[in-house]
């Protein structure tokens, strides 16, 4: 029976067909999840546990934890083995039981594994640390089956299911048993409708059906999937639920599938920008590993990457090979290429590199231009001032209408404490200046060309500091002596 068949149905005494018609959701019922990341991953090659893997800036298993906080669990189990506690430790948060599972005697044994950390009353959502990518929708749709009493099953078809554990439906077209690839007969492989593993229902009766579990199989396991074959022989329904896409319940084996999978991803997010509105000039060519907020007719070029929490106001222009980690622009903010960005804020109609870095703390007002390797480090600049090139501030604050000349240096570090350096509004720094901090740079003076500032300048008037210039009548330059 599939799930618009179930939902046509009865599905409890407590919650009928005519609920859902009206919107009601039996959601008093509580929640567990369980996540299994005990395996050891042999084919990532790697110290690492397979689920610390990043996908999209992200580790595997934190993508399965994000899907599940959407559906607000009771309590979340993370089933571990190896690895040893790294992975508790990577993941710390105090709101998680950990279960750990040694030896490793499959996927029942590693369910019962968290039982002793469930609420028997819930039901049970079972995921697993290296499927990174099914949908909170999906979820949801089983958990709401579950809560009305049935068990939900998430599978698949696949064109090939080598490897797979196979769905085995009765004579009415009901899920009757799973099927281990292994211990399958020939006829039993021809099935293309497969196993996720993930699946959901009652705890008590889940707790039931583990205890009587049998490792009489090839690979000597206790088998989660037997569970199916033990509810539907005692009449329980369970209920098929398909994902929109085959990359949900797709996991991660080796470096390969790792990097298939997170080209699957990202071409679902560009898919996504590109219904916003959002002109991605090659999707094929673009990483979102965080979250990117785009206003209206934002172009993105190629080969940029996008990191933490991203947001692009209307009208922003992207370069070629930029990369932006927390950073937040204003509209009409125009980045060229070759551009990094991480921790910044810029005003509306900036114009930034190319080849700029801004690194954490730096906050640009509108108008302002920063040009060819400039770097600015935990500054403020003020509206429509321009440092064009060559050039580093750091620790400093930039009033309005300021221009910095090519190669100006804020020596903020005296090799044990950083100090501030003040340029105020409508000043104007010569190039190939250094101004060493603590120091302030008055309203409407100017520095002249090669001046080291160690002293406060005077607003409004011009401050330099120069060697005399000499020339040495007579002086030759040295000639090469010739080898004998």
């Amino acid at each position: 029976m599939d799930v618009d068949v179930f939902l046509n149905k009865a599905m409890a005494a407590v919650y009928t067909y005519a609920d859902f018609a009206a919107g009601i959701r039996p959601m008093s019922t509580p929640l567990n999840v369980v996540i299994l990341a005990a395996g050891r991953g042999t084919r990532m090659k790697s110290d690492l546990p397979k689920v610390l893997h990043p996908l999209a800036g992200m580790p595997l298993l934190g993508h399965v934890l994000a899907a599940a906080d959407t559906l607000c669990p009771q309590k979340i189990c993370v089933v571990y083995g190896h690895g040893g506690e790294t992975l508790p430790q990577a993941i710390a948060r105090p709101d998680i039981a950990w279960a750990k599972q040694e030896p490793q005697l499959g996927t029942g044994h590693a369910v019962q594994q968290a039982l002793p950390h469930l609420d028997p009353e819930a039901v049970c959502l079972i995921l697993y640390g290296d499927v990174p990518l099914t949908r909170p929708e999906t979820l949801r749709e089983m958990t709401l089956i579950a809560r009305g009493g049935a068990i939900a099953l998430l599978t698949v078809h696949l064109a090939n299911p080598a490897g797979y554990g196979r769905i085995v439906r009765n004579g009415r077209g009901q899920v009757e048993r799973i099927v281990e690839h292994k211990d399958a007969a020939p006829e039993e492989r021809m099935i293309d409708e497969v196993n996720t593993g993930i699946l959901c229902l009652p705890t008590a009766k889940l707790a039931g059906w583990l205890a009587r579990l049998s490792n009489d199989n090839a690979q000597g396991e206790y088998y989660l999937t037997d569970v199916i074959g033990m509810a539907a022989s005692e009449g329980e329904q369970v209920i098929p639920c398909h994902p929109a896409t085959e990359w949900e319940v797709l996991g991660v084996n080796s470096r390969q599938q790792l990097a298939q999978l997170e080209r699957d991803y990202q071409r679902t997010v560009a898919e996504t920008l590109m219904e916003q509105g959002v002109t991605l000039i090659d999707p094929a060519r673009i990483d979102v590993r965080g979250s990117l907020d785009c206003g209206r007719d934002v172009l993105i070029d190629v080969n940029c990457v996008f990191e933490g929490r991203v947001v692009l106001g209307d009208a922003v222009k992207i370069g070629a090979n930029c990369v932006l980690k927390n950073v937040s622009l204003a509209a009409g903010v125009q980045l060229q290429p070759f551009c990094h960005l991480d921790g910044a804020k810029v005003g509306a109609d900036a114009r930034i590199g190319p080849f700029s870095r801004l690194r954490p703390g730096t906050e640009l007002a509108e108008e302002t231009h920063i040009g060819n390797f400039v770097e600015i480090k935990n500054s403020q600049v003020g509206f429509n001032s321009k440092i064009n090139h060559l050039s580093y501030v750091g620790d400093a604050t930039v009033g309005q209408r300021v221009n910095i000349g090519a190669g100006t240096i804020t020596c903020n570090y005296d090799g044990a404490n950083k100090h501030r350096t003040v340029i105020e509004d409508e000043a104007f720094i010569g190039s190939d200046t250094q101004l060493v901090a603590p120091v302030t740079v008055g309203r409407g003076a100017t520095l002249g060309a090669g001046t080291t500032l160690t002293r406060d300048a005077p607003a409004g008037q011009l401050t330099l500091s120069r060697a005399k210039q000499v020339t040495l009548p007579g002086w030759q330059r040295p000639v090469k002596k010739s080898e004998k």
